[in-house]
């Protein structure tokens, strides 16, 4: 991707002119908007058509959670969405994971991690922040319910049975948090035939995005 077209949704100018400012230092990295609600994004998304949208939670009129479902909802729009967010907290993680967003994010975090993670997100990738990654394991590999939007899908009875050698290795590295270059390159295979691996994976799995793939690895000890 030779530019990541990125929209900045956050009731706080402050945070969205700190957003920019940090996104502006990138040659690849092109805000394009901004939206101070959810009811902002939406029309946003809309007429920009960015590659990313990074979605605050907590904002009037409708927040980005709401926000989320609509969008990934919408056949006219194919933006990820990275929430961004203060509060650390379990209901918003996975509420967001429900919705469909890409990636999962603290506004503690630094400026290199929102920079890499719009890259990752915005490359078809799902990212986690370190803090709430060991989380999702624990309670989807634990048995623990989930939320009631977003149930596990059921995969078939031989999972490892149906999973090539090759699909089985990079799903073990994708439950390591590696991108699709990082795969490619740890294997000495191109990204192309990577994402091909991955979206079989997927697709055996019956899962809608790589962190449901990582949950069911560590559920049914494939990783």
């Amino acid at each position: 991707m030779s530019e990541l077209r990125v929209l900045l949704v956050d009731d706080h100018a402050m945070m969205r002119a700190g957003f920019r400012t940090i996104l502006s230092l990138e040659d690849d990295i092109t805000v394009v908007g901004e939206a101070a609600s959810g009811v902002e994004a939406l029309a946003a998304a809309r007429a920009l058509r960015p590659d990313v949208i990074c979605m605050d939670v907590q904002m009037p009129d409708m927040d980005g959670l709401d926000a989320t479902r609509r969008l990934t909802a919408d056949p006219g729009s194919d933006a990820a969405i990275l929430i961004v967010t203060t509060f650390d907290r379990d209901d918003y993680l996975f509420a967001a994971l429900a919705a469909g967003a890409s990636g999962f994010l603290l506004k503690n975090a630094g400026p290199e991690e929102l920079v890499a993670a719009m890259r990752i997100v915005g490359a078809g990738d799902a990212l986690l922040a370190p803090e709430v990654t060991r989380r999702v394991i624990e309670r989807f590999a634990t048995g623990a319910p989930e939320p009631a939007a977003s149930p596990l899908p059921v995969p078939p009875p031989a999972l490892a049975e149906s999973l090539t050698e090759r699909e089985s290795e990079v799903l073990r590295l994708v439950a390591e948090a590696l991108s699709n270059a990082e795969i490619a390159a740890r294997l000495f295979i191109g990204e192309a035939t990577v994402k091909t691996h991955v979206s079989n994976v997927l697709q055996k799995l019956g899962a809608r995005d790589r962190v449901q793939a990582v949950v069911l690895a560590h559920r049914h000890g494939l990783a």
